[in-house]
């Protein structure tokens, strides 16, 4: 059955458009005009991907966005008309997927989306991922290390776990900076200081938890994972 779309957005112009692109590359949609119904929608039809405008009536898109990930792992993608919320989208630190800016061309919302679907797949295909004696919780958002007297837990931000999951699901692979940014930080402006800062904190929090070396840099090229018994 094709992936269903929840479109959550209270201007029924913008709302059709993306319902008639979606429709066209052989996606079901349904159109919510404000928050709450967005949320009933999503209770009861379980969308395989939210678009959520931010200035919604009801419910607005931030606090959609925090009952879906209460609920669970349903991919969504921010939608603003608001400059400052741009800075707020910046990384993606509130949990969204992506963001999009209006105005926008509805051809790039659709790729978008679908990069979305293609990391979200990815994702629940294997619900726990394991090198070594590391061990990460795809659902739980949870990351352990193993050691002779029992798993210990690693704390980590939200942006460090997806860097963390992503290096996990090929751990040969040495990933790029930019292909980081792309897998991880979609649609944000970070630069390779940033990347460098996140996953430097990310080494320590593993070697704190007795995971020494599983973090790799390769220099020149990027960063692994190194698979350690």
């Amino acid at each position: 059955m094709a992936e269903l779309v929840l479109i959550a957005e209270d201007d029924a112009e913008i709302a059709g458009i993306l319902e008639a692109y979606f429709t066209r590359e052989g996606f079901r949609t349904v159109h919510a005009r404000d928050g709450q119904v967005a949320l009933d929608l999503h209770r009861s039809l379980k969308p395989d991907i939210v678009l959520a405008d931010i200035t919604m009536p009801r419910l607005d898109g931030w606090e959609l966005l925090a009952e879906i990930q209460r609920r669970g792992r349903t991919p969504v993608i921010m939608i603003t008309a608001l400059d400052e919320d741009v800075d707020r989208l910046q990384g993606l630190r509130i949990g969204a997927d992506d963001y999009i800016v209006k105005p926008f061309n509805p051809i790039e919302v659709v790729a978008r989306a679908k990069a979305v679907l293609r990391r979200a797949g990815l994702s629940q295909a294997g619900a726990v991922i394991r090198v070594g004696n590391l061990t990460i919780d795809l659902d739980g958002y949870q990351v352990k290390i193993e050691k002779e007297g029992g798993p210990v837990a690693v704390p980590l931000t939200l942006t460090e776990f997806r860097l963390l999951a992503h290096l996990a699901r090929t751990p040969t692979k040495v990933f790029s900076r930019a292909e980081l940014v792309d897998a991880c930080l979609p649609g944000s402006d970070a630069l390779d200081r940033t990347i460098d800062s996140h996953l430097s904190k990310l080494r320590k929090k593993l070697e704190q938890a007795g995971g020494e070396s599983l973090l790799i840099s390769t220099r020149g090229v990027g960063y692994r994972l190194g698979a350690h018994p």
